[in-house]
């Protein structure tokens, strides 16, 4: 009976730090349950990589130069569905956690886990299962808990003035003109859109505004 080869499991690193790079190329290659088949340093290569290798894992970083771990994520979940993208990263404020969770990744661990608790994570990511670094299960839950009990109104969280703003970029204003009109400086209208971007959980300010506009917050506001 001819003995049954259980093959490893592959992995694109991406990271724009080659420390880092080789230091989880080298955690994995000391274990034979995983292989790693390429590393990259940019979102673009990781695209370009993940189209060529079709591996199991890419395992990605949220920030590099040129396009965003998140746009990455969602371009890479575009070429394979079956390609599964676990973030590690050093942040876990929840601008960064939501968007890469909605952009398709299946994990979200943060770079001072465990070496062991990360190979877990491989694996169970592998198999279609989520594993969470504690900080960010427990703002996910939260998350879920929060959107239950604001599901009638999404912009609840938003102040008198982040509201003013977020009608004016609905508008199609730029920050200069919102600024101009609300009477108060451009680097104060900045502020009001990261806020505004970072409670709805929106990349940028048109999905915001697409958002102002399905959820018909521009016809209460008329």
């Amino acid at each position: 009976m001819e003995q049954m080869i259980i093959k490893p499991i592959t992995i694109l690193v991406v990271d724009d730090h080659a420390i880092v790079r080789q230091g989880l190329m080298t955690l994995f290659t000391i274990h034979d349950d995983f292989e790693v088949v390429g590393e990259a340093e940019t979102g673009e290569k990781a695209v370009t990589m993940a189209k060529e290798l079709v591996p199991d894992i890419v395992l990605m970083d949220l920030s590099m130069p040129g396009i965003t771990g998140v746009e990455a994520i969602r371009k890479v979940k575009q070429i394979s569905p079956r390609i599964q993208v676990i973030v590690l990263t050093s942040f876990y404020e929840d601008k960064y956690i939501f968007p890469a969770l909605r952009a398709g990744a299946i994990s979200y661990v943060l770079k001072d886990t465990e070496p062991m608790q990360l190979l877990e994570t491989v694996k169970r990511a592998v198999k279609g299962e989520s594993l969470m670094d504690p900080q960010i299960a427990a703002r996910v839950v939260h998350e879920v808990r929060a959107t239950k009990q604001t599901s009638s109104n999404p912009f609840s969280e938003l102040s008198e003035r982040e509201l003013e703003v977020l009608k004016s970029i609905a508008n199609g204003l730029t920050n200069a003109e919102i600024a101009e009109q609300l009477f108060i400086s451009e680097k104060t209208v900045k502020g009001h859109v990261s806020n505004i971007l970072s409670k709805l959980h929106m990349l940028d300010r048109t999905k915001a505004a697409v958002f102002a506009w399905k959820q018909g917050f521009m016809e209460t506001e008329e």
